[in-house]
């Protein structure tokens, strides 16, 4: 049915995935998550972990295969699946013969349970086998939809499955909302979504994706053809509605998601700063978190009573400028004797200036003015004049919001200004920006203090939350992730510094209940989604283009895939 070439892909990847189902089954995921149903006595969230592990494989067998008939890609998805879920049986056939708890822990009958499901041994293997060859068949069918069909019915399948697995923080989220108590009655049972909740969901997201879908381009021709002040008026009104859900948050989100969306924030304007170092500029800083660190101790020692010497400045509010301005200058400095230096060797220096920051404020000899190990405690609060707050979650997202909101329209400006065309220019090539007429000086020292001072601003909102840091509290981890968020996101791209935040300082909170393996989903979906969309999530229209064009040169022209159904030439 496939060219000997074509014959290998299933089998290759079938034995891939097969191996890294059994790796997820022994390393205790499968026990984890099928805790959690995503249906209520259905489907659990460790089966559907194991299923997708047997669809992704059919799939990307399918994909690589080059099959183009509908029975050749049928094929190539049974067999693949088939042959990862073969592996998954003979984990359960060994289990049964010998002991593997005393190499695998999770190696239990529970687990054994799980895979056979609950059916005994001959049973739950044939089940586990006809499991396979349907979640290769799906994955055909999937292919051989049409991408805007597969994107109606794929949409509400994602939201399903997230509404199952955030059961708990929606029902404590609506519980702020008292009237919308019957909607969560009628959605979820004891443990995930009721059938009837689940179909209800998928029907109501299928009309509305469709709807969207279909009638976008028509509003869009409606809203080009209205008159400049009609657009003028819909544009603003808009921008009021978003504003208004935005001030709203807090009192809907309840107080666990109002820290979550701190957190997120103090991310995003961390990220936002080092995306003109890095995403602008093109200049690679692997020590911002120093910055991050020097804001919030400039602001804990100006306004801590309980250093050895007299607090200098009492209000946050007057203490916040100089904890900006001393990151804006600290990134200046940093920027002078590295004028030079590009690529990994700017990496190397920029990562010893963040571990020199970190190291000073934990040292003995600085202890009276930045507290050493112990930290500086007691930082006073951001109360407004005489006003004396009551400063929670919710509160502080207000300050985080709109710093937010500060940082993005400075952001925004200064991209497409003079500078932010120069910045880019030095991205591209320092070379050719220098020949141009360019000071490279100047674009660079600026390109350093101002995302330093973001950096800053970061940190003097932060010691404010928490009323106390610490040296270890600013470890070399938080420049990576900052740096991993631009990078997903999309670098140089605004939107996606925010779509960056949201996926990777968002999203690992709310799957928090899984303890460790939330990292371990992290990461793979980082590999995925970099394998995938290299780019970015919401790349940069430049960086896109640039990117398409590179691999157009790299990859030879291929000849467009039909799938053709049984019957046709």
């Amino acid at each position: 049915m496939l060219s000997n070439p074509d014959r290998s892909y299933p089998i290759k990847i079938g034995l891939l995935s097969g191996v890294i189902a059994v790796l997820i089954a022994l390393e205790g995921m499968i026990q984890a998550f099928g805790a959690r149903d995503i249906i209520g006595g259905v489907i659990s969230l460790g089966h559907a972990l194991l299923y997708a592990t047997f669809f992704a494989a059919a799939y990307l067998a399918i994909r690589r295969s080059g099959a183009t008939r509908l029975v050749n890609t049928i094929f190539v998805g049974a067999l693949s699946s088939l042959i990862a879920s073969i592996f998954v049986i003979a984990l359960v056939w060994l289990g049964s013969w010998t002991d593997l708890g005393y190499v695998f822990v999770n190696a239990t009958q529970p687990l054994y349970e799980l895979l056979t499901f609950k059916q005994g041994l001959v049973v739950g293997s044939l089940l586990m086998l006809i499991v396979g060859i349907v979640m290769g068949i799906l994955a055909a069918l999937t292919v051989a939809l049409p991408a805007k069909t597969r994107q109606y019915i794929l949409t509400p399948v994602i939201w399903v499955i997230t509404l199952g697995v955030l059961q708990d923080l929606v029902t404590v989220t609506i519980q702020n909302m008292p009237f919308l108590k019957p909607v969560t009655n009628f959605l979820y049972v004891s443990n995930g979504l009721s059938i009837p909740g689940a179909l209800t969901i998928f029907v109501l997201l299928l009309a509305i994706n469709y709807f969207w879908l279909e009638k976008r381009s028509a509003a869009q021709n409606r809203y080009a053809s209205l008159p400049p002040a009609s657009r003028r008026a819909v544009r603003w009104g808009s921008i009021g509605i978003g504003v208004v859900l935005l001030l709203m948050l807090p009192q809907i989100l309840g107080l666990y998601l109002s820290e979550v969306l701190d957190n997120v924030g103090l991310y995003l304007l961390m990220g936002l700063g080092l995306n003109i170092v890095v995403g602008f500029a093109g200049l690679l800083d692997l020590g911002y978190v120093a910055f991050f660190a020097i804001g919030a101790y400039t602001v804990g020692v100006l306004t801590s009573p309980e250093l050895g010497h007299a607090v200098i400045i009492g209000n946050w509010w007057v203490a916040l400028p100089f904890g900006v301005a001393v990151a804006a200058f600290a990134g200046i400095l940093l920027g002078i004797p590295v004028l030079k230096m590009r690529g990994d060797y700017l990496a190397i220096v920029t990562l010893g200036f963040g571990e020199i920051i970190r190291l000073l404020a934990l040292s003995d000899v600085l202890k009276p003015f930045f507290g050493g190990a112990q930290g500086t405690r007691s930082i006073a609060d951001p109360d407004i004049g005489p006003l004396e707050m009551t400063w929670s979650p919710q509160s502080f997202y207000y300050l985080f919001l709109a710093g937010c909101i500060l940082v993005i329209f400075v952001s925004t400006r200064v991209k497409n200004s003079r500078l932010g065309r120069a910045w880019m220019a030095v991205r591209e090539d320092e070379d050719v920006a220098q020949a141009m007429g360019i000071d490279l000086v100047a674009t660079k020292l600026l390109a350093f203090g101002m995302g330093a001072s973001f950096g800053g601003l970061a940190g003097a909102i932060y010691a404010s939350k928490l009323t106390s840091i610490f040296p270890h509290s600013f470890n070399f981890l938080i420049s990576i992730n900052v740096l991993s968020l631009i990078i997903i996101g999309g670098m140089g791209s605004i939107p996606g510094v925010v779509v960056g935040a949201l996926a990777l300082v968002g999203l690992p909170e709310l799957l928090r209940e899984f303890s460790d393996f939330r990292y371990l989903l992290y990461g793979a979906a980082l590999v995925v989604m970099m394998l995938v969309r290299p780019e970015g999530l919401v790349p940069e229209a430049r960086r896109a283009m640039e990117l398409e064009e590179f691999r157009e040169e790299e990859e030879p022209a291929k000849e467009p895939v039909v799938l053709k159904t049984m019957g046709q030439p």
